[in-house]
């Protein structure tokens, strides 16, 4: 039994009050770790000692601030085998995506803030009253960064890493249900020579450990991905504080298939969109429209697709489909499939627990779920369930589909498959949703902004404004001298 620790002020540390929570293998039900159950007295010390790193670490420059980084990425690459191995153990996702694309993607965090720093400008604002003005992004302090279970590692480094490339000492809480890969990066930490308090890692209950992160005094900003119930109470807490917040939260993202589409294309990608990852990721579209006169034709096509993917072992390379994150959250989903039926839906392949051999006898798996059947605006239609769970809903009119995308409490991503360019451009342009993907899904451009609106959350992630909310921006206008020559 592995006992993790927290990463307080460079040093692996149990918590204060010895209290531990037990960490389940998703996949066998099983307990195989245990992780910290901290508190505000774990929060305070970190806290302490991201303060006493925070001006060294300010004061460092960019370009030494960026070796460490870089240092950190290619550590995460040297052992990135046992990462995706573990990202698998704890998460429950197969290890073949954890290694093709979780843990690349932590590694590509790091790379891309550590470098963007190097290429840092101000802007400056002459005026004719012979001033000059230039701007000034100066880090924060000390800053909070929330991360979710369901993309551990990938996740909290898309916050941890432009926080620390700005100049920001970090206090970062990952989810208790998935710590271990936040745990490993500690021992990266150590073995980087990161600074010590420079980033601190503390685990534990968010109603504990990460209540106490957001509601510190002399932390400046929080940065939480997660469901929009929790964005909700932090922001309630962080207000009153003034604290800085991005909050990237819950979606209901639709997928939007015309007649004209590239229709293989979709289809293969309608599959991936709605059960990568077990439909664990907040980026899923799972309500896909389909243009009646296509409808027949691409639900019986996505159903064979969908009734041939494997549910496995995660630790077996040929998995398509691993364990759901915990029996808790396969209650919810078990829970959601039952109300489709009861509001009318008809479920044309899955809706059940699936029941595994061996090792995984005791495991958390779904079989990928699709429903027909159902009104736009019913339940199973207007609430995340994060799950392995699509509907398929067909449509006659631009207006129409437009209204069903767009009829939910979120506005996170949105997914369009058409030739037809001008309905692209149309579409895209009153679709509400932080990202619009044009035939395709899952195209990430790290530069480009990232979030969502309505309830999936406020403000951007990525590129710039990523690194413009881990500063503060300070204008500075300097009058010149009238007897100067011009």
């Amino acid at each position: 039994m592995e006992y993790l620790s927290n990463y307080i002020d460079g040093v692996l540390l149990a918590p204060v009050h010895g209290a531990y929570l037990d960490n389940v293998n998703p996949a066998t039900g099983t307990v195989f770790s245990r992780v910290p159950d901290s508190g505000a007295d774990d929060i305070d010390r970190a806290v302490a000692a991201a303060e006493r790193a925070f001006p060294a670490w300010a004061a460092t420059p960019a370009e030494a601030r960026a070796r460490q980084l870089l240092r950190l990425a290619d550590l995460i690459d040297r052992h990135a085998d046992a990462l995706a191995r573990d990202e698998a153990t704890d998460n429950g996702k197969p290890v073949a995506l954890a290694r093709r694309v979780d843990i690349p993607r932590a590694a590509k965090n790091f790379r891309f803030f550590a470098t963007a720093i190097l290429h840092a400008a101000t802007e400056a604002h002459p005026m004719e009253e012979r001033a000059l003005n230039y701007t000034l992004r100066q880090p924060l302090g000390v800053v909070g960064c929330i991360s979710p279970w369901n993309l551990p590692l990938y996740l909290f480094t898309w916050k941890i890493a432009p926080a620390l490339a700005a100049g920001n000492c970090v206090v970062g809480k990952p989810s208790e249900v998935t710590p271990l890969t936040a745990f490993r990066l500690a021992e990266l930490c150590l073995e980087a020579g990161l600074p010590p308090g420079v980033l601190n890692i503390v685990h534990g209950h968010g109603a504990r450990a990460g209540a106490a992160l957001v509601a510190h005094p002399k932390i400046r900003a929080i940065s939480f991905t997660g469901g929009t119930r929790t964005g909700a109470a932090i922001a309630h807490a962080a207000a009153p504080r003034f604290k800085k917040l991005s909050l990237e939260l819950g979606g209901k993202n639709p997928n939007i298939v015309f007649a004209d589409c590239r229709y293989d294309e979709a289809l293969e990608t309608a599959v991936r969109a709605a059960f990568t990852n077990q439909g664990e990721i907040c980026l899923c579209g799972s309500r896909i429209f389909v243009e009646r006169p296509l409808y027949e034709r691409f639900r019986d096509d996505f159903v064979r697709r969908v009734e041939a993917l494997r549910v496995g072992d995660p630790l077996d390379e040929d998995t398509d489909v691993g364990a759901v994150v915990s029996e808790a959250h396969l209650e919810k989903i078990l829970a959601y499939i039952e109300l489709a039926k009861d509001e009318g839906g008809t479920v044309l392949c899955g809706g059940h627990r699936v029941r595994l051999d061996g090792r995984c006898a005791g495991g958390f798996f779904v079989a990928p779920t699709v429903i027909e059947g159902l009104g736009p605006d019913c339940r199973v239609n207007q609430e995340e369930i994060f799950g392995p769970v699509a509907t398929l809903i067909p449509f006659d009119t631009e207006e129409e589909v437009l209204a069903y995308a767009n009829g939910t409490p979120y506005g996170l991503a949105a997914i369009l498959w058409t030739e037809n360019l001008g309905r692209a451009h149309r579409l895209a342009a009153r679709l509400e949703a932080g990202i619009v993907w044009v035939n395709c899904w899952m195209l990430r451009d790290l530069r480009t902004p990232f979030g969502g609106m309505k309830q999936s959350g406020v403000g951007r992630e990525g590129g710039w404004e990523a690194l413009r909310f881990f500063t503060e921006a300070k204008n500075v206008c300097i009058k010149l001298d009238d007897r100067d020559p011009a």
